[in-house]
């Protein structure tokens, strides 16, 4: 199976489509989050790796997902509110997905099988890490926080490449 997630298309928060292609040449750190979940304020670090590695070319793609705890009830519409208001966010956000089960979206079928360890998604907050070419080359569990060193060393890695 391959560990590229370049062929998979995704829809924004807003509900428009969008190819993974078009971030070839960046470093993504995919994550499913939730606004009621112990895990949430990580938005905070996410937005400050946002505003600290986006010039560098890093991405940070958040996936909301409700199949954790039922901890992500909101529409999209009260999720960004949510998390501008409280976070401040302006890393992008995308529709609501399914990160483990029979509806389980085909990113998070790619991503739970591309590194070790693989299996399904156990949390919120989970994080995967695409290099430029668009491959799958870190897991990180929901307790790695945005600004752990082992991430920070992976993404700068990555970045320079």
């Amino acid at each position: 199976m391959s560990n590229k997630i370049s062929d998979i298309a995704v829809k924004t928060i807003k509900g428009e489509d969008k190819q993974l292609s078009e971030y070839a040449g960046k470093v993504l750190l995919i994550v499913n989050v939730a606004s009621y979940c112990g895990y949430t304020p990580q938005y905070e670090g996410l937005e400050k790796l946002n505003q600290e590695y986006r010039e560098a070319g890093l991405r940070i793609l958040a996936f909301p997902s409700n199949d954790f705890g039922a901890q992500e009830p909101g529409s999209n519409e009260e999720i960004v509110q949510f998390c501008t208001s409280n976070y401040g966010v302006s890393f992008e956000l995308f529709d609501k997905v399914h990160a483990k089960g029979v509806q389980q979206h085909p990113l998070y079928a790619r991503l739970s099988n591309a590194v070790e360890p693989t299996g399904p998604v156990a949390w919120n907050f989970e994080k995967f890490l695409i290099n430029k070419q668009g491959e799958v080359v870190a897991r990180f569990k929901s307790t790695v926080k945005p600004y752990s060193p082992e991430l920070i060393a992976t993404i700068e890695s990555e970045l320079a490449k």
